[in-house]
């Protein structure tokens, strides 16, 4: 298959509101990956919520849940930017699959060790860094590849497919992952996601060769300095790094979800499906509803705007957290079985309000990258682009668990939203070329 030639083509504005799904229908080797992807994403995130709750369970400890994201922070920057460099040096159909073989493995570890009774808690550790290594290199090869198989003009509602994807993913995988450990047990619950990993080797092994275009440099150090020489001179996609890692570091309050589940809101694992679900829902419908995005062209104006929303959503969470806490209020709602059901709905439709504007952000976040960045340099990008999007909430992991050892539960999301509100309006003030950007005429 010949890749697909990268153009400045533009469409009008569509008339529909509805979803662009035209990339499915005018590459079938892009519907598959995005297929596959999506099915495995599910049990990942099934594993991701069933660790959480499996570490809880055995430590009864925030701070041990904040953990996971802790041990994985360095191996996933320093794997997903070697990621980013194996990419532009050899065939991205074979680095997916490799990095697809590792994550693999490691989850059906993760299983053995469920089925096994382990309740030592440094093996769940050492597994969920090294399935979050492959799943960083995956995600930032598999982000440089619709550009070889897509016409430009087709890239934004690709990229809003992705958000489908995104909340298929998080909305099935938590939701399941809180009725299958509540019902099965966290054996079960792993090794479902072994099976439905099985889907991603499909639309990897579909794939046509993806060879390196034009010049190309060994993996290595010298290759890391011209990646980050190139960022260096890239103030749009510098920033788009920059507004991602305050928005994840200080607006993504997981591994609170165990403890708020059990303390504050109550249906332990069932309302922790929930609130991690809420966001992914969020997601699913700004992705349902962005048929309209292609259009537009002020993308750095739009996700100025979006990461503004979502600060401010997940700051009426915790303030939702800190009245429950501090007042009356969750004594005089209606609540079944110890559980805060208005209170439970109420944070659902928080988290996905802000769900829907990160996912509006990173519409926009991801096009920039894949038409402002030249080939060459794609996978380089990429890489550091997914250490941003999966090292930043890891990030945000330990200034919740540093938070929570200072104050209360509610403190880390009402802080961390009016943090990210007052960041941006700062940081585009400082930057103000960013709200310039334009996409019918993209510049790095």
């Amino acid at each position: 298959m010949t890749p697909a030639p990268e153009t400045t083509e533009t469409t009008g504005p569509r008339h529909s509101h509805f979803i662009d799904l035209s990339p499915l229908r005018e590459s079938p080797a892009f519907a598959r990956l995005w297929a596959g992807g999506a099915i495995s994403g599910i049990g990942g995130q099934m594993t991701i919520v069933a660790v959480g709750l499996h570490i809880y369970q055995i430590t009864r400890s925030t701070f041990a849940v904040s953990l996971v994201g802790a041990f994985a922070l360095i191996p996933m920057v320093i794997f997903g930017l070697y990621g980013g460099m194996l990419a532009d040096a050899f065939d991205r159909r074979i680095v997916l699959f490799v990095a697809a073989v590792v994550a693999w493995g490691s989850t059906i570890t993760l299983a053995s060790i469920a089925w096994l009774g382990v309740e030592t808690v440094w093996p769940f550790y050492l597994l969920t860094t090294l399935t979050a290594v492959a799943s960083t290199v995956i995600g930032g090869v598999r982000s440089a590849v619709p550009p070889r198989l897509l016409p430009r003009r087709l890239l934004p509602a690709a990229s809003a497919l992705g958000g489908i994807s995104v909340g298929i993913m998080v909305t099935v995988g938590p939701a399941l992952a809180g009725v299958l450990v509540a019902s099965v047990g966290f054996a079960w619950t792993y090794t479902v996601d072994v099976i439905l990993f099985l889907s991603a080797f499909l639309g990897i092994l579909s794939l046509p060769r993806l060879a390196p275009e034009g010049e190309v440099q060994r993996p290595g150090l010298e290759s890391l300095r011209y990646g980050l020489a190139f960022l260096r001179r890239a103030p749009n996609i510098r920033m788009t790094f920059i507004v991602d890692i305050i928005a994840m570091t200080f607006g993504q309050p997981r591994v609170l979800f165990p403890a708020v589940g059990a303390l504050v809101l109550g249906g332990g694992a069932v309302t922790v499906g929930i609130l991690t679900a809420g966001g992914a829902v969020g997601a699913l419908l700004s992705s349902l509803f962005s048929g309209r995005l292609g259009g537009l062209r002020w993308h750095g104006r739009l996700i100025t705007r979006s990461i503004v929303v979502y600060g401010a959503f997940i700051a009426a969470f915790g303030l939702v957290l800190a009245v429950l806490s501090l007042g009356t209020f969750g004594r005089v709602t209606s609540s079944i079985g110890h559980a805060n059901l208005v209170a439970i709905l109420v944070s659902a439709v928080l988290l996905a309000g802000a769900g829907a504007a990160d996912n509006v952000s990173s519409i926009f976040r991801q096009t920039m990258l894949q038409t402002a960045v030249p080939d060459n340099m794609r996978g380089r990008l990429q890489g550091v682009f997914t250490v941003v999007v999966t090292g930043g909430p890891r990030i945000g992991d330990i200034y919740v668990g540093l938070a929570v050892g200072f104050g209360a539960l509610w403190l880390p999301p009402l802080l961390g939203g009016l943090l990210i509100v007052a960041a941006l309006l700062t940081l585009v003030r400082i930057q103000r070329g960013f709200l310039r950007y334009d996409a019918f005429d993209p510049t790095p």
